[in-house]
């Protein structure tokens, strides 16, 4: 619980210093502003608390608020969706279903059929705290093949920022952030989990834009977006995707990537399609076996 608390009152802090008081309604008062953002009595006026309750909350205390109040709390401070999730999962009020026990992660054998029935678009799935659990032959061909890293290395966050992404994406520092504030969703739905812990701790000691990120302490849920490469194969494209939520299954997504019918893109992409059904190597990884469990 105290991991908990120092994440919300980290959390409140960050999101009332990045508050636009002349957007949040406030009757002038004619007192100059030291430091950028929201003070604490505007925050606890707007969301209908008293000063001393807000103060405790962002001071990390044990307080459970009512879901009307942390609704309340999320419109002050201007939170978007994903920063109002973000805080209902740390105050304990998310309506989301709990989470399973932790434990190996599997991706059952329909799954890998699916994604081998996207034959011409690239598909990953997407674990707990953003480990990649499957990728069909085109994702591989894309990005890497995740597959030929040690098993602890087969992470999305770890991957954009401690192997080969940064040589990849043309907009790296857009999608390293995103990758970023999308492990700090994760840290908040299960703030606990010693793996997630770990892999916080390395990529904060191994890279300073990640600890320089993480410090800012936003979140973003990735739901869909565009991605731009620089390929080693077929030049520069720019992909979009779409992010799929399996039912029954809250912590696996279905990450699918297309490009815009008649595009410079598409037409790289369907070159490197021709490429992958050609390469007898790239043949050997279509081939699927039994699931294989992502190792925490």
């Amino acid at each position: 619980m105290g991991n908990t608390n120092r994440e919300l009152a980290d959390f409140l802090k960050r999101a009332r210093s990045q508050g636009d008081p002349s957007r949040a309604g406030l009757p002038p008062d004619g007192r100059v502003r030291r430091v950028p953002g929201l003070r604490r009595e505007e925050v606890a006026f707007l969301a209908g608390v008293s000063a001393d309750y807000y103060t405790r909350l962002e001071q990390g205390r044990p307080i459970s608020p009512s879901p009307a109040v942390v609704e309340a709390l999320g419109h002050a401070l201007g939170l978007d969706a994903a920063g109002r999730a973000h805080l209902r999962d740390l105050i304990g009020v998310s309506a989301a279903p709990a989470r399973r026990p932790r434990g190996v992660q599997r991706v059952r054998p329909g799954l890998y059929q699916l994604l081998d029935a996207l034959d011409g678009e690239p598909a990953l799935v997407l674990g707990r705290r953003t480990d990649i659990l499957a990728a069909n032959r085109m994702a591989k061909a894309l990005f890497g093949d995740f597959e030929q890293l040690p098993a602890r290395n087969r992470n999305y966050a770890r991957w954009m920022f401690l192997d080969d992404a940064r040589n990849l994406f043309v907009d790296w520092e857009d999608q390293a952030r995103a990758a970023v504030e999308s492990l700090r969703f994760e840290v908040g739905r299960d703030p606990d989990d010693p793996a997630t812990i770990a892999l916080v701790e390395e990529l904060r000691a191994c890279s300073r834009e990640f600890d320089h990120w993480w410090e800012q302490h936003r979140v973003h849920r990735r739901t869909h977006g565009s991605k731009s490469l620089r390929h080693p194969l077929v030049g520069e494209l720019t992909v979009a995707y779409e992010t799929l939520t399996l039912p029954g299954d809250p912590e696996t997504t279905l990450f699918i990537y297309t490009a815009e019918a008649g595009s410079p893109s598409k037409r790289a992409l369907d070159l490197l399609t021709s490429w992958t059904l050609t390469d007898p190597s790239a043949e050997a990884g279509r081939r699927r076996h039994s699931p294989r469990p992502q190792e925490q």
